[in-house]
């Protein structure tokens, strides 16, 4: 990176190492060493603490992982140090307008330009970089200062990365000129990686992997320590599927970069790669050796919840106390901190996984409320924690939200979930002597059943359940409307060789065709349901009942 300050003839020899310790500082922010660059930049500033420069690139370090109010502390003790120094007004203007402060922005960024004559092109170039990355872009008036740091510093390679950078964003659909800017940089500085890495980046985004994976090799010939190559290489197999690949290169960008940052960093790499074990595993391994960042808890806590208790009979226990320590950490932070719908979903899911369904639910609506896409697999949730913990009503609601009117949006689980909410209602209604809209409540558990077994006509449970709401339907049995359906079920399962994976339903449709038949005074039909039963239960005392009695003889 060039240097800032003007340097005179006069330096001594130590002022010139002491500039290249500045540059190694640098550099290791520029390979995401933060904690390490930390470090080297407490030393600089211990060394020479009048030099603005080492205040701003130290805040530089914290603001590019993540850490404004860190970064303004920086910029502000430079500032305060070396008043005539500019950067560190561009830095406290970046963090302003970063957190949407845009007219207290602008008037350090014009403190800035003022202290540089403006004539200074570094100067230009961050504040270019504020208008360029933030979301409240400002792409022309990022351009307007690169052309004017171009032309005060010709060969400066950062120029080109930059302009780069502003005309991609400005027309994201042509790539084109943002490649010849990042072709630029690299010509005029060919020991540098960043040109060809913001390239690699370019097609990666328009899914041309094979050239963006070529890039990126090309930039680890380059400089074979530049660590954001191979995670770019990483990210960039794990969406082209490659898991084993993409775990490779994450490893090899460890081996440059083994700080808590980098780890930390990985495990979010393996959680959003679905390898909820090797994050998990990860994760616990960090916080074993003290990292306390609060978002291991919230990484290991979905890891959990997706992992479920198949291979940790504990897993929703200790997912609960993630999510916990989570929020708890989070809400220390202060007011402002942004929770994603995602954390309220998770704290749902654990919080129903492990008995406390109602909380469970209160945390899955506030998910909903702030992100509504996620109202469909959410509210599936709620409608199973509700129908779980007897909730019928609540659960009938849930599922007629989620229809909205139109069949489609239920899967075929959710149709079975939605008949028996219904069933069960109409059962309670049943008990409450009100026999009006227990028997609406049963036609309607059908027309779900109904809808089940028209999506996926093989599918016996639809039709056990079809016969089991037409018996509440005909409790005298002066129709005997659930014989079809106990017809249809039984022959189902007898074709899939199925009898005794449904045991239950089959011996009570047994037991209702037999007696059917017996009204019907066809014996020999009766005796066939009650054998069958017999076979699956040989105990069961009706069947051995009418086998005893002269019509089962």
């Amino acid at each position: 990176m060039k240097k800032i300050t003007l340097i005179t003839t006069g330096l001594i020899v130590a002022q010139t190492v002491f500039a290249q310790t500045l540059q190694d500082a640098i550099t290791k922010t520029d390979n995401e060493r933060y904690a390490s660059a930390a470090a080297d930049f407490r030393s600089l500033i211990a060394k020479e603490s009048s030099k603005g420069e080492n205040y701003f690139y130290s805040g530089e370090n914290y603001f590019n992982n993540g850490n404004l109010d860190s970064a303004n502390i920086f910029y502000q003790k430079g500032a305060d140090v070396n008043a005539t120094y500019p950067l560190n007004n561009v830095g406290l203007g970046k963090v302003l307008w970063y957190k949407g402060k845009t007219a207290d922005a602008k008037t350090q960024f014009f403190k800035a330009a003022t202290l540089g004559a403006n004539k200074n092109a570094e100067v230009m170039r961050k504040t270019a970089e504020v208008y360029i990355n933030s979301d409240n872009k400002s792409l022309d008036e990022a351009i307007a200062l690169l052309n004017t740091a171009i032309k005060l510093d010709p060969k400066n390679a950062e120029n080109h990365i930059l302009m780069g950078d502003a005309l991609l964003e400005k027309n994201p659909s042509d790539g084109g000129p943002a490649i010849k800017e990042y072709n630029k940089a690299t010509e005029l500085n060919p020991k540098s990686p960043k040109g060809v890495l913001r390239s690699g980046k370019l097609y990666q985004r328009a899914r041309n992997y094979q050239l963006a994976l070529d890039l990126y090799k090309q930039a680890e010939t380059i400089d074979p320590t530049y660590a954001p190559a191979y995670r770019e290489k990483a990210e960039l197999y794990y969406k082209a599927g490659q898991k084993a690949n993409a775990v490779e290169s994450y490893k090899k960008y460890l081996a440059l970069n083994n700080s808590d940052e980098a780890r930390t960093r990985y495990a979010a790499f393996l959680y959003d790669n679905k390898q909820y074990t090797e994050a998990i595993t990860e994760i616990e391994a960090l916080q074993k050796a003290g990292n306390k960042d609060l978002y291991l808890d919230r990484y290991l806590a979905h890891s959990y919840a997706e992992l479920g208790n198949k291979t940790d009979t504990a897993a929703y226990v200790k997912g609960l106390k993630a999510i916990e320590s989570f929020f708890q950490k989070a809400g220390q932070t202060g007011p402002n901190f942004k929770y994603s719908p995602l954390d309220y979903k998770y704290r749902g899911i654990l919080l129903i996984k492990t008995g406390k369904d109602s909380l469970g639910v209160l945390e899955m609506e506030k998910a909903v409320s702030l992100d509504p896409k996620m109202a469909g697999d959410i509210t599936t949730t709620i409608a199973q924690a509700h129908l779980k913990a007897k909730r019928y009503s609540k659960a009938i609601e849930a599922y007629t939200k989620k229809m909205g009117g139109d069949k489609n949006n239920l899967a075929l689980q959710d149709w079975y979930d939605f008949g028996r909410a219904y069933y069960y209602e109409g059962g309670n209604k049943q008990k409450e002597k009100k026999e009006a809209d227990a028997s609406q409540l049963f036609i309607q558990a059908d027309t779900c059943f109904s809808i089940l077994a028209q999506k996926s006509p093989d599918y016996a449970i639809a039709y056990f359940w079809r016969a089991k709401t037409n018996v509440q339907q005909d409790l005298k049995n002066e129709k005997w409307l659930a014989k079809p359906y106990y017809e249809k079920a039984l022959d189902l399962v007898t074709k899939q060789a199925a009898l005794p994976a449904n045991k239950s339903n089959v011996i009570e449709a047994c037991e209702y065709l037999g007696y059917y038949y017996v009204t019907k005074k066809e014996y020999t039909k009766a005796k066939e349901y009650f054998g069958m039963i017999s076979g699956l239960d040989p105990n069961n005392k009706k069947a051995i009942e009418f086998l005893k009695s002269p019509q089962g003889k």
